[in-house]
């Protein structure tokens, strides 16, 4: 009960209901038309969405910003900056209980020191909230609280995190922390695009933005030269999918347009070479949940091709302007996102036709409102994803559900 009360706190009191009716028709479909919604996406959304931000926006701000050093890891071998999580699937052994932890795939350790995650999934759920409600009222209320946040997490030195992620993903026994790790700083990925809409708004004076700018470069260096950053990168499943959405994140806010330059080439010759031939990925369907994990690599490949696209920050533009789209790229065989959507969204419009095992813990709860759909649907032309993604749901109070869902606010990603 503790743990669901603290992840109601972490996301408000909102929840967008499921409206029910599913659509059922394949996908792409082109003959399913809203061209509204094609033609101006962006006045689409924020009227659907202002309701929604607004009550959010304001519920958050009568709550101050809380960082990682709130709570002490106690079995964190790193000081009171440094985040600290525990490998989700790792146990105690029932035959040394004293022992070095043994792995459980897919179920979840609820003894594990979680609160670090908790504290970055609370930034990565207000602050956005915050910078969302600013781009739909330009009431300086919600930036000067969004910049509270920033400041607190990545400028004031009493509270804000070091720029690295060492101790993250321990696992009892074994190991201090693994590259494995980064992947929970996914929760900074909407965050650095919320910064990047306040800053291109002047909403974020100049010396303050290079503060900030400053801790994401050193973030950004760290993952691209660390031991463990490199171990991560070199991972064959959402890892390093994750990996490489987080690096075109901060890079864009940062203006590295070498490491933007890296993100794109990395995307066409590893990225892709994770799906089959079908559009789905094998890698995420050997797991435990392979609905879960389908759905959570699907959107970290679509918000990369988002980010890099769609060159909304402070890096030089990427040569995209030739006609070099990640979303059309593909490769000789045919894979690349077109096939990849039209894989997984028909398990997403009706989920009883999922063919691959059900997964061990919360299948019942995906999908959810996927970013996917509405940036695949948009970049494709493809309306009928983007009517999909408006029956679903785009809050839950389930603290997995929110662990494993980082795009939240799609007016700061559509323009």
């Amino acid at each position: 009960m503790k743990l669901l009360a603290v992840a109601l706190v972490a996301v408000g009191v909102l929840r967008i209901a499921d409206c029910g009716s599913r659509i059922h028709f394949g996908f792409p479909d082109s003959s399913i038309q809203n061209p509204q919604s094609i033609r101006s996406p962006q006045s689409a959304i924020r009227n659907s969405e202002r309701a929604r931000v607004l009550a959010a926006a304001n519920e958050y701000l009568r709550r101050e910003p809380v960082t990682i050093t709130s709570t002490r890891a106690v079995r964190s071998t790193g000081g009171a900056h440094d985040f600290f999580s525990e490998g989700d699937y790792w146990w105690p052994d029932p035959k040394n209980p004293d022992g070095p932890y043994v792995r459980r795939d897919g179920e979840s350790n609820p003894g594990n020191f979680v609160e670090h995650r908790r504290a970055m999934i609370r930034l990565s759920v207000e602050m956005p909230a915050l910078a969302a409600a600013w781009a739909l009222t330009h009431d300086a209320k919600y930036a000067a609280h969004a910049r509270k946040h920033l400041r607190a997490w990545f400028v004031d030195p009493a509270t804000r995190m070091n720029p690295s992620l060492a101790y993250a993903q321990a696992i009892h026994g074994i190991t201090a922390g693994r590259g494995t790790g980064i992947i929970d700083t996914i929760h900074l990925v909407e965050v650095a695009q919320a910064a990047g809409v306040l800053r291109r708004g002047s909403a974020i004076p100049d010396a303050e933005f290079e503060a900030i700018r400053s801790w994401f470069a050193d973030y950004t260096r760290w993952m691209m030269t660390s031991a463990n950053g490199i171990e991560e990168r070199d991972a064959k499943n959402n890892h390093g999918t994750c990996w490489v959405m987080q690096v075109a994140a901060f890079a864009t806010l940062t203006g590295d347009t070498p490491a933007l330059e890296m993100c794109r080439t990395r995307f066409k010759t590893e990225l892709l070479t994770q799906m089959a031939p079908d559009g789905s990925f094998p890698l995420e369907l050997e797991r435990s949940k392979p609905y879960g994990y389908s759905l959570f690599n699907l959107d970290a490949m679509a918000t990369i091709c988002q980010i890099l696209d769609g060159r909304h920050g402070t890096a030089k533009a990427v040569p995209y302007e030739n006609g070099d789209s990640l979303w059309r790229f593909e490769l000789p065989d045919g894979r690349g996102m077109r096939r990849a959507l039209a894989f997984m969204a028909p398990f997403i419009a009706d989920k009883t036709r999922w063919p691959h095992t059900r997964d061990v813990q919360y299948h019942d709860e995906w999908p959810m409102r996927h970013p996917a759909l509405l940036f695949g649907g948009l970049a494709l032309d493809t309306p009928g994803y983007v009517d999909l993604w408006k029956t679903l749901k785009a809050d839950s109070d389930v603290e997995e559900v929110v662990r494993n869902f980082f795009v939240r606010q799609p007016i700061l990603w559509v323009h």
